[in-house]
C-alpha cells in the first residue's frame, strides 16, 4: 500500500528546532507551518501559574498575524475520535488547540496541494500534565482521539463555523494511514465522521 503518512510522535523527535522567548517554547514540526508550543510553568505550594498565549509573541514566532475570533470547548470520553475535519475555501480555519483535562492524541493532515508534505500528518499528545498547545494553520484537516477516561479539549479558531463548507475526511483512510493506537472496535465517533466522511482521493485540497 502506497502511504503518504509520516508519524510524528512529539516525545520522540530528535531534530526539532527550538525558539525560546520569555515563557514559551515554540517548536517546529516536520511539516512546515505546524507548531508545538510549550509553556514555562511556575509552581509552588499554592499551585501553578503560566502564560497560555500572547498575541505578539505568537505572531512573531509563527511569522504572520493570526486573528483568532472564537474559543471552543468539548468534553469527550475514552475512545472518542473527532475528525478529521476542515472547512474549505474562504471559511478555512487555523486552530490553536490544547487540553484542560485528560489526554488526547491530536493529528493534523496536510491538504495543501503545492506542499512537499501533502497527505502527510503530524501527531502529538496533548494533556493537562504537559500543557502543550498545537498550532494548525489553514490548509489542514484536524482530528483527535481521547486516551483518558475523559478529556476536556479547547481551541481557538480564526474563522467562523460554516457547516456548508465543512468536510470530514475519513479518520481511517488507508492512503493517509494514521496509526491510531486503539482497537478500532473501541472507537466512538459521530454519524457524520462514520458514514459521510470522504476518502483521500475525494478530498478538496487547498
Amino acid at each position: 500500500m502506497f502511504c503518504f503518512a509520516i508519524q510524528y510522535i512529539f516525545s520522540n523527535f530528535a531534530n526539532t528546532k527550538y525558539y525560546y522567548k520569555k515563557d514559551m517554547e515554540y517548536k517546529k514540526t516536520d511539516i512546515e507551518g505546524v507548531w508545538v508550543i510549550e509553556p514555562k510553568v511556575f509552581s509552588d505550594n499554592r499551585g501553578y501559574f503560566y502564560e497560555v498565549w500572547k498575541q505578539a509573541d505568537f505572531d512573531e514566532h509563527i511569522g504572520y498575524h493570526v486573528e483568532f475570533i472564537q474559543d471552543n470547548e468539548s468534553k469527550s470520553s475514552f475512545g472518542v475520535l473527532r475528525g478529521l475535519h476542515y472547512q474549505k475555501g474562504e471559511y478555512s480555519q487555523a486552530k490553536l488547540v490544547r487540553v484542560l483535562k485528560g489526554r488526547v492524541l491530536d493529528v493534523a493532515v496536510d491538504l495543501r496541494k503545492n506542499s512537499p508534505t501533502l497527505g502527510k500528518y503530524v501527531m502529538v499528545e496533548l494533556s493537562e500534565k504537559n500543557k502543550r498547545q498545537f498550532f494548525i494553520p489553514r490548509g489542514f484537516a484536524h482530528g483527535f482521539l481521547v486516551l483518558s477516561d475523559e478529556a476536556v479539549f479547547t481551541y481557538k479558531v480564526d474563522n467562523v463555523y460554516a457547516p456548508q463548507s465543512e468536510i470530514s475526511l475519513r479518520w481511517n483512510d488507508e492512503t493517509i494511514g494514521i496509526n491510531w493506537p486503539i482497537d478500532m472496535k473501541e472507537v466512538v465517533t459521530s454519524d457524520k465522521d462514520l458514514n459521510r466522511a470522504v476518502a483521500w482521493d475525494k478530498a478538496v485540497l487547498f
